[in-house]
């Protein structure tokens, strides 16, 4: 116990002695000290007096200099829309509807792209499209359940030097036109037209081709040419299944398949990292620009030109009367885009496009985007069986014209919050195979308007689509949809 009583005191003595250093009276003849100022509160955050403007988004930097990063972007458009059904629609078997209303899924995609260095590029993309409640899906008996998330780009890029880019791999470098490459992301009308992918779902993958590609940029003159090889399609059809004099894609077609598109670009010149082409630049940009495109693939047609044999022989290609024919496609286009008070924020977009099909012998396709009738129809010419849901006339051997304008109106208009842009759109088909049946030119015509919350990267869309309905081609009825499209990016 002594030799821990002699510690315990000295640990004592010196806490003591510190105390009393720390207590010391302040000497006579000086001030007391000043009581320490109170701690000032943290200002008050800031707040934003408008929207962050997006910017990249979701990028990733890999270095600290920014020139290797990965990019995520991430959209769906989802639909809820009345439609006025063509003549004989059914939603399903055995029950026919004459109007519907639903909700679907135009696109949801997942996009990833990454550079290691400015002459390497990788592109990722993923997706669905076009699903309802009776449609669109895998699921056995169920053909709404379930879509095919499938790969709608895989490429890999090497730039050669200032002026050459080389790709290769399921891509979206087509050539015909500006909206044969169009951006889904923003768009200035609610949807494209669908007469801008003539071979769409055909012998290409939901517009995209599987092959190598050149672009660049030489001055103001942007360039891609492509070679792709087309996907075998209509494996189950021959000649003996074929209307007479009425041609359909060959299933035995083996030619590569040679598309290309230029443009001059007059004003600013755009981004061309990317292939997908802006619809609307929202007063960003002043971009006036003048294009002309082409399609060709050898052979990729066929056609029966005589009676089938009876019975059927076994090999209908050798032994029914058919010919081949090349598939060959050109357009011409213009596109502009310029802010008009910036001030007020007011910018004007147009765009106009040509196109000449030569697809042979009276062929015609009829397509409905998101169809909301799951049962009849027929892909054949008009008068061979109903055209189910929204269907109409949409590609052709022949010529089609479209067009659209829009007007994004003043700040003011809505506030501070959103942004207001009214647009109209009309297209036009002069096809053989509906003159040849004495049926009258397609027309469509849409009107809507875009409230922007956030730009293009959260929008609203409500389109009044005016559509013809060829159940009976020599009295042709104009049939309503009213769509909503709710659509976000990041």
């Amino acid at each position: 116990m002594r030799n821990v009583r002699y510690p315990l005191a000295v640990s004592a003595l010196l806490l003591a002695a510190t105390a009393s250093a720390q207590v010391q009276p302040t000497p006579p003849g000086n001030p007391p000290a000043p009581a320490p100022a109170p701690q000032a509160p943290p200002p008050p955050a800031a707040t934003p007096t408008e929207s962050v403007p997006y910017g990249a988004g979701l990028k990733v930097n890999m270095s600290p200099d920014g020139s290797k990063y990965f990019r995520i972007i991430s959209w769906h458009q989802v639909w809820t829309r009345y439609n006025k059904n063509n003549t004989g629609s059914q939603r399903v078997a055995g029950d026919p509807e004459s109007s519907t209303f639903d909700v679907g899924l135009r696109r949801s995609r997942l996009l990833l792209y990454a550079q290691l260095n400015p002459r390497f590029l990788i592109i990722t993309h993923l997706g669905i499209n076009n699903q309802n409640a009776v449609g669109g899906g895998v699921g056995i008996g169920d053909p709404g359940k379930k879509p095919q998330l499938f790969v709608h780009e895989a490429v890999v890029e090497y730039k050669v030097f200032k002026y050459l880019n080389i790709g290769a791999g399921l891509h979206y470098q087509n050539g015909i036109s500006r909206m044969s490459r169009a951006s889904t992301l923003n768009m200035l009308a609610y949807d494209v037209p669908i007469v801008n992918w003539p071979t769409i779902e055909k012998t290409d993958q939901f517009a995209r081709g599987l092959g190598i590609y050149a672009k660049g940029r030489v001055g103001k003159l942007d360039y891609v040419l492509a070679m792709n090889d087309p996907f075998a399609t209509n494996q189950a059809q021959t000649p003996a299944t074929q209307p007479l004099n009425v041609a359909d894609f060959n299933p035995r077609n083996s030619h590569k398949s040679y598309q290309g598109y230029l443009a001059y670009e007059f004003l600013d010149q755009e981004a061309n990292l990317l292939p997908y082409q802006t619809g609307s630049y929202l007063g960003t940009k002043r971009v006036f620009n003048i294009g002309a495109g082409f399609l060709f693939n050898k052979d990729a047609m066929i056609s029966r030109t005589g009676a089938v044999p009876v019975p059927t022989p076994a090999d209908p290609f050798a032994s029914v009367p058919n010919r081949l024919q090349n598939l060959g496609v050109w357009s011409a286009d213009v596109f502009y885009d310029s802010p008009i008070n910036k001030d007020a924020g007011t910018a004007l977009t147009a765009y106009g496009v040509y196109y000449n099909y030569n697809f042979g012998s009276n062929y015609v396709r009829n397509i409905g985007s998101l169809n909301p009738s799951g049962a009849g129809g027929s892909n054949a010419i008009p008068g061979a069986g109903t055209l189910r849901g929204n269907t109409y006339p949409t590609l052709g051997t022949g010529s089609a014209l479209y067009g659209q304008v829009g007007y994004l109106l003043p700040k003011n208009v809505l506030g501070e919050k959103a942004r207001v842009q009214p647009y109209a759109a009309w297209m036009h088909g002069n096809f053989d195979g509906l003159k040849e049946i004495g049926a009258k030119d397609v027309n469509v015509y849409d009107l809507g308007a875009n409230v922007l919350l956030d730009g293009h990267n959260a929008k609203l869309t409500l389109n009044y689509r005016a559509r013809p309905d060829y159940s009976n081609p020599q009295n042709i009825n104009y049939r309503p949809e009213i769509t909503l499209q709710t659509m976000i990016f990041l």
